[in-house]
C-alpha cells in the first residue's frame, strides 16, 4: 500500500477513518487479551454467549457497543488466522488464506467438505494433504493454501494482523487500509480512469510541495 496522502494534499488525516482505526485497536485488544478486566466486563454485558467477532449489533445498541462493533468490523477486514495445528480454524467462516483481498475461499468443489483446517493437514508429516486440498478447493485457492508454511510442532492457531509483517495490529496500517479501500470504491465507477486520476493528482501535490518557495506560499 502507498502512504495515504490525507485530505486535499495537505497531509491532514481523514478523521472519520482515523477514528475507525482507533476503534479497531480497541477491538484488537479485546480479541488478543480476553482475560483482562475490561474485556471480561464488556463480554459479560455485550457478548456473553459468543465472542467479539461473532456478536451482532442488536436492536437497541448502546453507544459503547455501537463503537465496539464499528471497530470490530474494521478489524475483520485485516485479521487473518495463522495456522498451527489447524484445530481451531473454520475453513469456511474464518479468514485464513494469506492474500491482500478475499482471505476466505472462493468456492468449494465437493458435496461434503471438511470444516476445520486440521482436516487438510497430514499429521504424520506435518504437511498439507495436497490431494485433499486440490479436491476441495478451486485452483486459485489451492495454490495459496499449499504455499502456507506449517509448523512441525503442535502449536495453536492464532489471530494476526495481515497488513504488518510482524502480525501485530497498528493504527497506521489500518488507516492506510481504510484510505485505500475508500479510494478503490470511489474509483470503481470510473474503472481504470479512477486510478489514473488519483496518480495524476498525487503527482501534482508532490510537485507543489517540492517547489522552492517559502512555506506560507506553499500553504496558500
Amino acid at each position: 500500500m502507498t502512504e495515504p496522502k490525507g485530505m486535499g494534499g495537505l497531509g491532514f488525516k481523514d478523521f472519520e477513518l482515523f477514528n475507525l482505526s482507533m476503534l479497531a485497536r480497541q477491538a484488537w485488544r479485546l480479541l488478543q487479551n480476553p482475560e483482562t478486566l475490561s474485556a471480561r466486563v464488556l463480554k459479560s454485558v455485550y457478548f456473553s454467549d459468543t465472542y467479539i467477532l461473532q456478536e451482532n449489533l442488536g436492536g437497541h445498541p448502546s453507544q459503547v457497543w455501537r463503537a465496539i462493533v464499528e471497530g470490530r468490523d474494521v478489524l475483520k477486514q485485516g485479521i487473518i488466522r495463522r495456522i498451527g495445528n489447524g484445530e481451531t480454524t473454520n475453513i469456511w467462516a474464518d479468514t485464513w488464506i494469506p492474500r491482500d483481498e478475499m482471505m476466505r475461499r472462493y468456492e468449494c468443489q465437493v458435496a461434503n467438505p471438511p470444516t476445520r483446517v486440521a482436516e487438510l493437514i497430514d499429521n504424520t508429516s506435518a504437511t498439507w494433504d495436497v490431494q485433499r486440498v486440490n479436491q476441495v478447493f478451486m485452483p486459485m485457492d489451492a495454490k495459496v493454501i499449499l504455499s502456507i508454511p506449517l509448523c512441525t510442532r503442535n502449536t495453536d492457531d492464532f489471530w494476526s494482523w495481515n497488513f504488518e509483517r510482524n502480525g501485530v495490529f497498528s493504527t497506521k496500517s489500518t488507516y492506510r487500509m481504510l484510505v485505500e479501500t475508500r479510494r478503490r470504491r470511489e474509483a470503481w465507477p470510473e474503472s481504470a480512469a479512477g486510478s489514473s486520476t488519483t496518480s495524476v493528482e498525487e503527482g501534482s501535490w508532490k510537485t507543489l510541495w517540492n517547489t522552492t518557495v517559502s512555506g506560507k506560499v506553499k500553504m496558500f
